[in-house]
């Protein structure tokens, strides 16, 4: 019997403005806890694990800025990567035809009116063993 798998809330939807700042969180990948990040462009959101596809470093310059100025593309502070921001692919740098692997999240209604980011896992990115709290 296997047990139903729970979206797993990161933010109000209120905390992620288009272009803006992005909000990071924990997965568990291999067994090893690995960064992912939620992003809003075009008016939804997107979730990624926080791993350059040209070396799996971080791509925020400073916790939570993913975008480069534009608001366009996201972009990897070490090496000059850029991402569009909503298929994850990269169209520019030393990882052109790479993409970021993305988290499956989506944004739900909450009983506040609001709404509440969450993201699912799968059988390749998982749920840490001390999940982050979210209070809405």
């Amino acid at each position: 019997m296997s047990e139903a798998v729970a979206p797993q809330p990161i933010c109000a939807g209120a905390a992620l403005e288009d272009g803006g700042r992005g909000v990071r969180f924990d997965v568990l990948v291999g067994g090893r806890v690995t960064p992912a990040f939620v992003i809003r462009y075009d008016g939804r959101v997107y979730g990624y694990l926080n791993q350059c596809a040209h070396v799996p470093m971080e791509l925020d310059w400073a916790e939570g800025q993913f975008f480069e100025t534009s608001g366009l593309y996201l972009m990897c502070a070490t090496h000059g990567a850029t991402y569009e921001p909503d298929t994850g692919h990269c169209v520019g740098g030393p990882c052109r035809g790479g993409a970021l692997q993305p988290v499956r999240v989506e944004e739900q209604p909450d009983a506040s009116a609001g709404t509440t980011v969450v993201w699912w896992p799968d059988t390749y990115i998982q749920v840490p063993d001390t999940p982050q709290s979210f209070s809405g």
